[in-house]
């Protein structure tokens, strides 16, 4: 009797372990799928990082062009306004394909929806490269407000897609990789963006059209990935080509569990009202994950991040180094920023998404405080100037620990299938409306207050910090349908979850 127990116990070991490896699998089909939806997250971090390396180029580009125009030179304040247009005109066309992203991905599908982007991004890298031919710096403002349009897009299709075609176990890891893109692409762009290299009076408009490449590559690899199996069954009900896709993406003819779990979800959002934007905001059911996925993004983009993405060589010039030595220095942030989210790729579905993200959040606030001391005192304690450097790019780690990659991830988690286009729709307006007012208002903050510059986002942080603490839940593991009833529930908060969580452990 014992031996058949231990038996019968073997062979449901077995099995559980052949379901476990089944989900974890990365098929060739799903490799191919995330290489495709990730070239849209590197798309995003190029032209996010590119503008800063040429900045002094770009500037004297203008001034040259106005003077052909009018016999004139613009006066220095002109000349900050107007690269500083340039650099938030890509927000500004973030935030219109913010918006449309979640109409984009139901009228066109996720893979559907990705192929067609690529049309703005060639666009507005070809006005970029031939604004010198031209002798037009209008095209570059025109190009940057484009190439913005189709980043905006990426940053709701490519989250959105790499969710749908995941399983709860590793649907963090792959989260994650949307991250990952955007950091190759913006240390991609700062190598690039050397004096040396193409960041010099020369090359520089070559430099900004490099971003038609990404664009070309997806269109040589998307038409050979599968479309979201969710889509296809929930929103299109076509279960014949979801199971099909499933099979390619699985790598396995057992796809039934997943089929199940899908039509489960389909069978609830039937019995929903179809979810738009205004309905997202109107009822009481979506209004605590929304406001979740609102504050997680500005967590993001406040935390003073793109303070340091895009005018990281003039911060680190204000800290006494040469033009040269500073633009070198930008390469660093790129280099901790791709290292640490490869490194979160293997934490999201071990530490979870709230740890992460109070940990990110804790660090970036410690740091910040430091950057402000070590960025006022250097002109009294030498080492400081140094200094400076090391605390950005520690600051840049714990970024890159939390609210650098969960935001993306954990929108597309707190909403099922009905709801979630919406609701990445507004998380990336969001996410790009502060964008925005960073990008534009830092050079000015930075003017105005000058050492001082990351003291607001110290603030800041620690109101992220305290938000996430009590109302953000733990996500990782959890099915939608899950998290969905979890969220519905009301009873506890997310800090008494988490320490439920901990005592089962």
């Amino acid at each position: 009797m014992v031996t058949a127990d231990r038996h019968e116990m073997k062979e449901n070991s077995k099995h559980m372990l052949s379901i476990s490896r089944k989900k974890n699998h990365m098929s060739v089909k799903l490799g191919l799928s995330v290489v495709g939806a990730v070239l849209g997250s590197f798309q995003f971090g190029f032209n996010t990082g590119v503008i800063n390396a040429p900045e002094e180029s770009i500037k004297e580009f203008l001034n040259e062009t106005e003077y052909h125009r009018t016999s004139h030179h613009m006066s220095k304040e002109k000349t900050t306004n107007l690269f500083a247009v340039i650099v938030s005109m890509f927000a500004a066309g973030g935030c219109l394909g913010g918006i449309l992203a979640g109409w984009w991905a139901e009228k066109f599908g996720r893979k559907m929806g990705l192929m067609l982007n690529v049309v703005p991004g060639i666009i507005g890298a070809v006005l970029m490269y031939f604004s010198v031919l031209a002798e037009s710096y209008e095209m570059i403002i025109v190009g940057r407000l484009i190439i913005g349009f189709n980043c905006g897009l990426y940053t709701g299709l490519t989250p959105l897609y790499l969710s749908e075609i995941s399983t709860p176990s590793i649907r963090g890891a792959l989260g994650v990789l949307h991250q990952l893109g955007v950091t190759f692409g913006i240390l991609v762009s700062q190598i690039l963006g050397f004096p040396e290299v193409l960041g010099n009076a020369d090359f520089w408009n070559l430099l900004l059209g490099l971003a038609i490449f990404p664009c070309l590559f997806q269109l040589v690899v998307l038409p050979f990935c599968p479309e979201s199996p969710r889509y296809l069954l929930i929103s299109k009900h076509k279960e014949a080509e979801a199971k099909l896709a499933l099979i390619a993406i699985r790598g396995t003819s057992d796809v039934d569990e997943d089929v199940e779990e899908m039509k489960q979800e389909s069978r609830a959002q039937s019995q929903e009202e179809k979810v738009t934007i205004l309905k997202l905001f109107t009822s009481q059911s979506y209004r605590r994950p929304l406001i979740i996925s609102m504050v997680m993004q500005l967590s993001q983009q406040l935390s003073g991040i793109n303070g340091v993405f895009y005018y990281s060589a003039n911060l680190f010039k204000s800290a006494g180094l040469s033009p040269s030595t500073a633009t070198h220095a930008t390469s660093g942030v790129g280099g901790v920023m791709v290292v640490m989210t490869f490194v979160t790729i293997f934490l999201m579905d071990r530490a979870g998404r709230r740890t992460l993200h109070l940990v990110g959040l804790g660090g970036m606030f410690i740091f910040s405080i430091l950057m402000t001391l070590t960025l006022s005192l250097s002109d009294k304690v030498d080492w400081f100037t140094g200094g400076s450097i090391a605390v950005s790019l520690l600051y840049v780690v714990f970024f890159a620990v939390g609210p650098g990659s969960v935001p993306w991830l954990i929108v597309a988690e707190l909403f099922s299938q009905g709801p979630r286009s919406a609701a990445m729709s507004v998380s990336v307006l969001v996410n790009w409306i502060a964008n925005f007012l960073v990008g534009f208002s830092f050079p000015h903050l930075k003017d105005g207050i000058n050492d001082f510059t990351f003291l607001p986002f110290t603030g800041l942080l620690l109101f992220f910090w305290i938000f996430t603490f009590i109302y953000v839940p733990e996500t990782k593991n959890k099915t939608f349908e899950e998290v969905g009833a979890m969220l519905k529930s009301n009873g506890v908060g997310a800090k008494k979850q988490a320490d439920n969580e901990e005592s089962h452990l």
